[in-house]
C-alpha cells in the first residue's frame, strides 16, 4: 500500500490564494501553512472524489499544529465547527491546509482552517475546497483540562 505523501513547506509568501468564492486573496488572509497532501486513488469514495473523512482527517491534524504552537502540550480535539465542503478534491490533487489561532482560552485554542487544492496537471488552478473552525484543549495525563500557558507562580 502506498503511503501519503506529506510535504511541509510553504508558497512563497507573494502567492496568490483563493478566497470562499474562489477570488484571489493574501496569504495572511487565511493563516500559515500547516501541511500539504497529495489525494491518493485509495482516497476516494463510491463517487470518485476523495472522501470527505480523508479531507477532515488532515484538517484535524492541521489544527492540531496551530495549537501546539501555543504550548508544548497533548491537545485534544474537542469541536470542529462550521464545516463547509465548497468544491470536491480529486486524485492527484496537491491539498493544503492552512491555518490561523482565532482565540487562546485558559485552556483551549481555536484554529481556523482552510483547505485549498491545487488541481493535478493545473498548478495554476487552485480552488478554495474546505473550511472549517476547531477548537483543541489542553489535557495532562489523566486527560484532564490544563491551562494552555503556564500561570506566572508555576
Amino acid at each position: 500500500m502506498a503511503s501519503q505523501f506529506v510535504v511541509y513547506t510553504a508558497r512563497p509568501m507573494n502567492e496568490q490564494h483563493t478566497n470562499k468564492d474562489n477570488s484571489a486573496g493574501t496569504p495572511s488572509d487565511i493563516g500559515e501553512l500547516a501541511i500539504r497532501v497529495s489525494m491518493l486513488p485509495r482516497d476516494t469514495n463510491p463517487g470518485g472524489t476523495i472522501f470527505g473523512g480523508v479531507i477532515l482527517s488532515q484538517l484535524d491534524l492541521a489544527g492540531g499544529i496551530e495549537a501546539r504552537k501555543h504550548a508544548d502540550k497533548l491537545f485534544v480535539t474537542v469541536a470542529i465547527r462550521g464545516v463547509e465542503f465548497i468544491a470536491p478534491v480529486f486524485v492527484g490533487d496537491v491539498v493544503s491546509f492552512y491555518t490561523r489561532t482565532i482565540k487562546v482560552g485558559r485552556t483551549s485554542v481555536t484554529v481556523s482552517i482552510v483547505v485549498e487544492a491545487t488541481r493535478y496537471r493545473d498548478n495554476d488552478n487552485i480552488v478554495r475546497v474546505m473550511e472549517a473552525e476547531a477548537t483543541y484543549v489542553a489535557v495532562d495525563e489523566n486527560r484532564k483540562p490544563i491551562p494552555v500557558k503556564e500561570s506566572a507562580e508555576d
